[in-house]
């Protein structure tokens, strides 16, 4: 029996290196990514003790760093129900910022977001196909009156109304690359829609989307996302990870709807099977079908099929 591998830090006291994996992080700004339960577009979650130490106040505005040096601004605000090392935030948050479920971001202090002069605002060209009238009265009005949303050139947001959801992309910001949109703001909101590029679609389905089943999604997250996402973790400690996952239900429980939201949330690619397009009357038929299909999601993997 062989002793563990020790250290003694400044102050003289001796640190075991074997269960340093399970020590807090120290940069207390480091926070990790959690779903939000309010769908606000402007609004992140914390903890009112994590918020204590942050030196935040509840309303504050607050700059969120993200990958792919990636960053903006959001509304910071205090969620007993929040674990104290993360932050929620909804899925319009999450792709400004290029993160996902379980990554980490790290917070700062934004005290100097002054109101903004003018911004420039255009839809997504696919989401106002078929809109009819006035978009900013239908639109960017209702979701910019009296919220002094804190707003940053280059991102993205969903605005719902209408019985339809529109996407929008801020173009442009005066005076400063960030800034509040007050009641006295100009929106300015002329121009052709712009053409979608590299960016994901804000009204895919996600976590936030599947209500009623906490229990099974945290299931399906433990069992599916964990080994797409962090697989050097299985790597690690030998173990194999699940080779699949059944859902089963009467139609309309669900099913398919899960298995979007994981897909969507983990970026890996979603394929559907259809029984009655696989089965046919023609002896070996259905069996070229089936190969067919899973020939097509191999070349995408990692799949998840239902």
């Amino acid at each position: 029996m062989t002793d563990q591998p020790e250290s003694s830090d400044s102050k003289g006291t001796k640190r075991d290196f074997s269960t340093a994996i399970l020590e807090r992080k120290k940069a207390p700004n480091q926070l990790v990514v959690d779903e939000a339960i309010n769908d606000d577009n402007s609004v992140v979650s914390l903890h009112p003790d994590m918020m204590e130490k942050l030196q935040l106040f509840r309303g504050d505005t607050i700059l969120i760093k993200g990958k792919k040096r990636t960053d903006t601004v959001y509304i910071a605000f205090a969620d007993d129900t929040c674990d104290e090392p993360k932050i929620r935030m909804n899925k319009v948050v999450r792709n400004n910022l290029r993160v996902r479920l379980g990554d980490v971001v790290s917070v700062h202090q934004c005290a100097d977001v002054k109101y903004g002069k003018r911004v420039h605002i255009l839809p997504i060209d696919d989401t106002v196909e078929g809109v009819t009238g006035n978009i900013f009265d239908a639109f960017l009005k209702p979701y910019f009156l009296e919220a002094y949303r804190p707003v940053r050139k280059g991102d993205m947001f969903l605005v719902r109304g209408g019985m339809r959801s529109v996407e929008f992309k801020i173009i442009e910001t005066n005076p400063a690359e960030y800034c509040v949109v007050a009641p006295d703001t100009e929106i300015f909101c002329e121009g052709e829609p712009i053409k979608r590029e590299d960016e994901n679609r804000l009204d895919e389905v996600g976590y936030d989307d599947v209500g009623g089943v906490r229990k099974q999604m945290a299931q399906i997250r433990e069992l599916v996302e964990l080994p797409l996402r962090h697989p050097q973790l299985f790597k690690s400690i030998g173990a194999k990870p699940p080779k699949g996952i059944l859902l089963y239900g009467p139609p309309g429980s669900g099913k398919t709807l899960i298995a979007r939201a994981v897909a969507n949330e983990t970026g890996a690619f979603f394929f559907v099977i259809n029984g009655p397009e696989i089965m046919s009357k023609l002896a070996g038929e259905s069996e070229s079908n089936l190969r067919k299909a899973f020939e097509e999601a191999e070349k995408n993997a990692p799949s998840i099929c239902t």
